[in-house]
């Protein structure tokens, strides 16, 4: 089974810790690889972040189309291009907010969310009452932290997203937490630890989905509103979306 995990902003170090997070859960018979797009924001933090990287996602998934990829998942928080991305592919693809949310529910009936930027908070909120998880969350919280402090200051961060899932603990009425980054996915042995709650990780928790829906042979359907698209003409710099067809 092959999983292809695109990172969607285009930090490459960033990349590579998603991959061996991923690899180090996967089952013995699951191949991963790790990528990202070649255009597109070092970071995603906003509205804007994520309909740019949105076409980067797309581009990933045609290619891995290409190498017969059997799932794939989309390793940044607000699962930019969730949707258009399973239109163009049978195989599973999986958000890791959308998986986290689920694999949270199934460890405690209240969770919060730690993520990195109040204002990406508010992204996350849409997310839980899009995905129909809303009132499982009792708060969504911001470490108050830029994603690439992650990389750059990995110290620091820690200590703050700890901070605030102590505070979650403590405050929220809560059974599980839910890190709400992807640049996370290296952490949470260790935020576990210092916490003492589940803490759900979405890349992790979306490669363990998307394994078991590969194995079970369970595909995106085609019937509806995740059939492909239909075949059109593309114009300038998306010409190729056009001309190759899904």
């Amino acid at each position: 089974m092959h999983i292809r995990i695109i990172n969607p902003n285009t930090t490459a170090s960033m990349t590579e810790k998603i991959g061996e997070a991923a690899r180090r859960v996967a089952g013995a018979g699951t191949r991963v690889t790790a990528t990202n797009p070649r255009s597109g924001p070092v970071s995603i933090e906003s509205h804007f972040d994520e309909a740019v990287s949105a076409v980067g996602v797309l581009e990933e998934i045609r290619a891995g189309e290409e190498e017969g990829a059997d799932a794939y998942v989309i390793a940044c928080f607000g699962d930019p291009g969730l949707f258009a991305a399973r239109e163009l592919t049978r195989a599973p693809v999986i958000g890791i907010a959308e998986a986290a949310f689920h694999m949270a529910t199934l460890v405690s009936t209240r969770f919060s969310v730690v993520t990195t930027l109040a204002r990406t908070g508010i992204i996350a909120e849409h997310l839980l009452a899009t995905y129909g998880f809303a009132h499982h969350c009792r708060r969504v919280r911001a470490a108050e932290i830029p994603v690439l402090d992650l990389e750059d200051d990995g110290d620091a961060a820690f200590r703050r997203i700890v901070a605030e899932c102590r505070r979650a603990k403590e405050e929220d009425g809560i059974g599980a937490i839910v890190l709400g980054c992807g640049g996370m996915a290296d952490l949470t042995g260790a935020i576990r630890d210092a916490v003492g709650l589940p803490i759900v990780e979405g890349v992790t928790a979306a490669v363990k989905l998307a394994e078991s829906l590969a194995s079970l042979g369970l595909q995106t359907s085609k019937h509806g509103d995740l059939a492909f698209p239909r075949p059109k003409r593309f114009t300038g710099q998306f010409e190729h979306f056009g001309s190759r067809g899904a």
